[in-house]
C-alpha cells in the first residue's frame, strides 16, 4: 500500500507536536463533511469516520466540530475494522469563519488551516465591489493571505476598468484575472500552489470556482454549471471539499456564499486606506461624521475617497461591534444559567471577572 504524503497536504511539526499529548491515535486531515459523517485522510488513505460521544458530550458550540481542512486525532487509518472515531481536533492555524445564514448565534467554519484565501468574483453581472470589501474584511481576520482572483475574464469588455476599481480598495492584496477558456488562463493561480500549502476557494455561486479547480486538478472532478438568463452562476458545489494535487498541496471547494454573515473582520487592513486617514484627523475618537478637521471627509470631499467606501466602512464597523456585543451577552447568559444553582449572580460576575483577567495576560 502507497503511504500518502502527509506533509504535502499540511501536516507541519507544530501539528505532530501537539499531536503527541494523545496517545495510541493517529492524524488524519478532513476532507469532506456530510451531516455527522467525516472524510478524514491519514497516512493509509482516506477513511470514513464520526466523532466520539465523548467529543460531541464536551462540544459547547458548533464552531468546535471538526471542519474541512482540520488535522484531527483518530483511532483508526483504514475502515478495515469500521468506521474510525475522531477523538480531538489539534489547534487550527487559520480559519475562514462567517455568521451562519439566518442565525442570530450560530457561526459556522468554512475552512481552516488555510495559507491562502481565493476569493473568486466574475467579471460579469456578478462583479460587487461591496461584497468583496466584506469577504477581505474576513479574510484578513482569519489568519490567511487574501488574493482576489477574478474569473470569466472573456465575458467582459472592460477589464481594465474594473481592475482599477479592485486597486482602490484591495490595498495590499495580490489580483488575478483568470479564464477557463484557455490553458493561460489560470496559469497564474499555481505561484500559490505548493507541497504543504492550502488554499480555500470562496466566493458567490456559480462564479467559477469548481471550473478553475478542475482545470488546477486536470479532470473534472468536480461538477459545474453555466449561467443562467441574467448571467448570474448556477449554484453547483453543495458542501465544503479538500482535494489533494500530487506534489502541489491540496485546495478546497467550498459551496457559493449568497450571505456573508461577520462574526470578525480586519478592518485596519481591509480599510488600510481609511485607516491612514483616520490618524490624520483631529479628534482621535472622530466618527468621520461631523467633527471639524476631519481627514477622511475631506478625502470624500475632494474625491480621493469614495463616499460609498466609507458607508461600507461604518456598515461593517457596526455588524463587526453588534456581533462583539452580541457574544458577550450570550457568554452572560450561559454564565448566568452554569450559576443559578451555584450562588447566582454574585458568583457568575465573579466568574466572568476571573475570565476577563485571564485574557489580558
Amino acid at each position: 500500500m502507497n503511504k500518502i504524503n502527509m506533509e504535502n497536504i499540511g501536516l507541519t511539526q507544530k501539528f505532530v507536536q501537539d499531536s503527541k499529548i494523545y496517545k495510541d491515535l493517529y492524524i488524519g486531515r478532513v476532507s469532506s463533511q456530510y451531516k455527522n459523517v467525516f472524510k478524514v485522510i491519514t497516512e493509509n488513505g482516506e477513511i470514513v469516520a464520526e466523532i466520539s460521544g465523548k467529543f460531541h458530550y464536551n462540544v459547547k458550540e458548533h464552531s468546535e466540530y471538526p471542519s474541512v481542512g482540520d488535522f484531527v486525532m483518530i483511532d483508526r487509518t483504514d475502515n478495515l475494522q469500521g468506521n474510525g472515531i475522531i477523538h480531538h481536533i489539534l489547534p487550527r492555524k487559520s480559519a475562514f469563519i462567517r455568521k451562519t445564514a439566518g442565525s442570530k448565534e450560530d457561526i459556522q467554519v468554512v475552512a481552516t488551516n488555510i495559507d491562502a484565501v481565493l476569493i473568486c468574483m466574475s467579471l460579469n453581472n456578478d462583479f460587487n465591489l461591496r461584497r468583496l470589501e466584506r469577504y477581505l474584511a474576513i479574510a484578513w481576520d482569519s489568519g490567511a493571505t487574501p488574493v482576489i482572483v477574478l474569473t470569466k475574464s472573456d465575458l467582459c469588455k472592460e477589464v481594465d476598468i474594473r481592475l482599477n476599481e479592485i486597486y482602490s480598495i484591495a490595498i495590499g492584496v495580490d489580483v488575478l484575472v483568470t479564464t477557463s477558456t484557455s490553458d493561460e488562463g489560470y496559469q497564474s493561480l499555481k505561484k500559490y500552489l505548493s507541497s504543504g500549502k492550502t488554499v480555500a476557494f470562496i466566493g458567490s455561486s456559480g462564479v467559477g470556482k469548481s471550473t478553475l479547480i478542475n482545470c488546477l486538478l486536470g479532470e473534472s472532478i468536480l461538477g459545474t454549471n453555466g449561467i443562467r438568463n441574467d448571467d448570474k452562476g448556477r449554484h453547483t458545489t453543495t458542501r465544503r471539499e479538500l482535494m489533494v494535487l500530487p506534489n502541489l498541496g491540496v485546495v478546497i471547494d467550498t459551496p457559493g456564499m449568497r450571505e456573508l454573515g461577520i462574526i470578525s473582520a480586519d478592518l485596519t487592513k481591509s480599510f488600510s486606506d481609511i485607516d491612514k486617514l483616520a490618524s490624520e484627523c483631529r479628534f482621535n475618537d472622530c466618527t468621520h461624521k461631523n467633527e471639524p478637521n476631519c481627514a477622511v471627509q475631506e478625502a470624500v470631499e475632494n474625491g480621493t475617497l469614495s463616499a460609498e467606501r466609507l458607508e461600507s466602512y461604518w456598515k461593517l464597523q457596526k455588524e463587526t461591534r453588534y456581533e462583539g456585543l452580541n457574544s458577550k451577552m450570550i457568554e452572560k447568559e450561559k454564565v448566568n444559567e452554569m450559576f443559578s444553582g451555584m450562588g447566582g449572580m454574585k458568583n457568575a460576575r465573579k466568574f466572568i471577572k476571573e475570565q476577563n483577567r485571564k485574557k489580558r495576560r
